[in-house]
């Protein structure tokens, strides 16, 4: 293993040089100037596979370097380290990840054993530190799976905070390819939106999620099932009488359907959403405001549209029990949300700190990986079983 540290203050560099050695990195190269330390990479940016960085610093300043770092598509993996003000260091560390530099995390100066240690557990080999590079599919071959039954829905649960109890499931489409296997919607919603097939997709999701909806309700499995819909399902007029008419067909209530809009691509076309989306409440439709906070319009948004549930987005969640900023933005969706008359759910929830923060927040509903990963139908009786179980443990005793 071969580390290079870049920092201007030799203090720093020794320190950090002795802490890394102690955890069994024994090839440390220091510089305090970037400038040579990206000389040295443009020698061989492979040659190293970890870098710790300062952020100020004279000459070239550590987010200059970052730039460079891309420049050079260094694969290694990267520490942030500063004495700046904490908001300076989450920026650059967001700014990195962006620009998909494995980063493991941002440390702020003075750094101590236990901090250094802790983000080291996140290093990995170099080969796998780059994501496979995702494939692309033409619109004959996402035809092809829409019609020929490729696409399947999984569904991620949705627990009340307080109760405990699972009340919803959100709606994510997956394409079972016969060569690649399962592919995620991030590999193909996009060109469907572009390619004119989205409504297709969404009536294929829309009327499987009610159907499942159905099969539950018969069991004895009353869940609101949410799906996502896309700004181009809601420049259709029809598009209200076809969501009525599946909702009939599958005999359920409307109530147990939530369309979930990402707030983001919203206002593309604010008259015809408003209409849309206006139709769809008077025909007894739910509906969610996705990743609240992320696009450009929230707030007129949630004025203008009569919307029933705010997810807050993942970034807000995620890490808000530690992060005074995060909190405070959460919190004020929450806020926000209350005074409006609108539940509220926490999308992210990632870890037993998300759990923990979550429920002593006045948030509604939580999602995420803690609870559970999205799933197959048949799989959510048995695992709502198994949350039962672990949700009583965590109450009478803490541990997860």
């Amino acid at each position: 293993m071969k580390v290079l540290l870049v920092d201007d203050d030799r203090f720093a560099l020794k320190l950090h040089t002795r802490l890394l050695v102690n955890y069994g990195f024994g090839n440390v190269v220091a510089h305090e100037h970037a400038t040579d330390a990206v000389a040295l990479l443009e020698g061989d940016n492979q040659a190293f596979d970890l870098i710790l960085c300062d952020l100020q610093m004279p000459g070239m300043d550590g987010v200059e370097f970052i730039r460079q770092l891309v420049r050079l598509s260094y694969a290694g993996a990267l520490v942030l380290v500063s004495g700046e003000d904490a908001r300076i260091l989450q920026t650059a560390e967001k700014l990195s990840r962006a620009h998909r530099l494995n980063v493991l995390g941002a440390l702020k100066k003075p750094v101590s054993p236990e901090q250094l240690q802790q983000v080291l557990k996140n290093h990995h080999q170099p080969a796998a530190m780059w994501p496979a590079a995702r494939k692309t599919y033409a619109r004959e071959a996402l035809s092809q799976a829409i019609s020929g039954d490729e696409l399947v829905n999984y569904y991620q649960p949705k627990v009340d905070l307080g109760s405990g109890m699972v009340t919803g499931v959100e709606t994510l489409v997956r394409w079972h390819h016969p060569v690649d296997g399962l592919v995620y919607p991030d590999q193909f919603i996009g060109m469907a939106e572009e390619s004119g097939l989205i409504a297709d997709l969404t009536r294929i999701v829309l009327s499987g999620a009610l159907d499942q909806a159905r099969i539950w309700q018969d069991a004895g499995l009353h869940l609101s099932v949410a799906v996502n819909v896309s700004m181009d399902n809601l420049i259709s007029l029809e598009f209200p009488d076809f969501v009525a008419q599946a909702v009939h067909q599958a005999g359920v209530p409307p109530t147990s359907l939530m369309l979930e809009v990402t707030e983001s691509r919203l206002m593309n076309d604010p008259l015809m959403a408003l209409d849309i989306l206006t139709r769809l409440r008077l025909k007894r439709i739910s509906l969610s405001i996705d990743d609240f906070g992320t696009g450009h319009s929230s707030l007129a948004q949630l004025r203008d549209i009569p919307f029933d549930e705010l997810k807050v987005d993942r970034s807000f969640v995620h890490g808000a029990g530690r992060d005074p900023s995060l909190r405070a933005l959460f919190e004020a969706s929450l806020g926000m949300a209350r005074q409006l008359g609108m539940k509220t759910v926490a999308e992210g929830v990632e870890d037993r700190e998300d759990w923990d923060f979550l429920r002593l927040s006045r948030c509604d509903t939580a999602q995420g990986y803690f609870i559970a990963k999205p799933m197959p139908a048949a799989e959510l009786p048995s695992w709502i079983e198994g949350w039962g179980v672990r949700y009583r443990r965590f109450v009478t005793s803490g541990s997860s």
